[in-house]
């Protein structure tokens, strides 16, 4: 909602118009103010306010979509700056092929080898990561398994000498769709010494390949009573009306880090740069962050990302730049 503007300005506004239409001006109004937003990180030079394109096209994982932050957010900033945002959220390889169709100005993902080959390709820039979290193996109460404590290496070994054994009770339900998690999954087992194409794939009736999203994969794996591969995030937004319980939850190969960046205006000069620019800004301010770090708290208990700030993300294991505002 506008804030009300006081009866001076009111006035004061009236004249100017009178004014315009006696000297046969046809110009536009000046632009619009800007509302109230949660958050206080007010974006400069924002489309609206230069007359410019008032839409920002941005894809992302779906993950940010289940666990609510993504709608939270979007509130937020459309409240902030009048800009509409459409939302295309998939997997992280989905999103990034919109990127590279150049269907969207911003990505939202969270797989750093596909947004390095993304930026290597010249059709990602100012690249910005702003928070993680931690993948998790969750799976039955019971563990049939026996993987519970395990390292993920450690826990996909058993959990594949056991399936291809047909052992009662023992399944694995993979996002099976290029997303991040399912990157981070084949990450997984070549660490556990698997060739993902040759050895996990098709490899029986215990590895499910589900092709949904986070949320839909959960579902599915808590209907099969199998173990799968989660963002914490998500688990806990769905944990309310699943069976399955945390049962890996430490290791290297755990950690979720979420990124945003721009697509390059120089190979796709449709994009709506400058509100990319105005909309990554914002994303990685302070006070966004601080919104971020709260948020989940009050229904969970915990928060479901952690924000990142310099200088923790630029050392190992993050390895990203996080504070350094963009300058188109």
């Amino acid at each position: 909602m506008r804030p009300k503007l006081t009866l001076l300005m009111a006035g004061i506004a009236v004249l100017a118009v009178i004014a315009a239409m006696s000297a046969g001006c046809t110009g536009t109004a000046p632009g619009n103010e800007t509302p109230n937003a949660t958050t206080n990180a007010t974006p400069t030079g924002t489309a609206g306010a230069a007359g410019g394109d008032m839409t920002l096209r941005i894809a992302t994982t779906t993950s940010l979509e289940n666990t609510g932050l993504l709608a939270a957010l979007e509130e937020q900033y459309e409240n902030l700056t009048g800009v509409d945002l459409q939302i295309t959220a998939q997997g992280t390889g989905q999103a990034l092929e919109l990127g590279e169709r150049c269907d969207v100005d911003v990505v939202l993902v969270h797989a750093p080898p596909l947004e390095e080959e993304f930026i290597d390709g010249g059709y990602g820039i100012d690249h910005r990561c702003f928070a993680y979290n931690f993948f998790i193996i969750v799976g039955p109460e019971d563990d049939p398994a026996g993987i519970r404590g395990a390292q993920p290496e450690e826990a996909f070994q058993t959990l594949y000498q056991l399936g291809t054994n047909n052992t009662e009770g023992v399944a694995f339900v993979s996002r099976g769709d290029n997303s991040g998690t399912h990157s981070q999954e084949k990450a997984i087992w070549e660490a556990a010494g698997y060739n993902y194409t040759e050895d996990i794939q098709n490899s029986g009736t215990w590895y499910i390949e589900a092709g949904r999203s986070m949320g839909e994969t959960l579902t599915l794996a808590n209907e099969e009573q199998g173990y799968v591969l989660t963002d914490e995030g998500t688990y806990l937004s769905f944990r309310q009306n699943l069976d399955l319980v945390p049962i890996v939850e430490q290791g290297d190969e755990l950690l979720n880090r979420y990124s945003v960046m721009a697509v390059n205006p120089d190979t796709c000069p449709s994009v709506n740069y400058a509100e990319a620019v105005n909309f990554i800004n914002w994303l990685t301010s302070d006070e966004t962050k601080q919104f971020i770090g709260e948020f989940g708290v009050e229904e969970f208990g915990q928060p479901l990302f952690t924000p990142l700030y310099a200088p923790q993300c630029t050392e190992p294991p993050f390895n990203c730049t996080c504070a350094e505002n963009v300058t188109a």
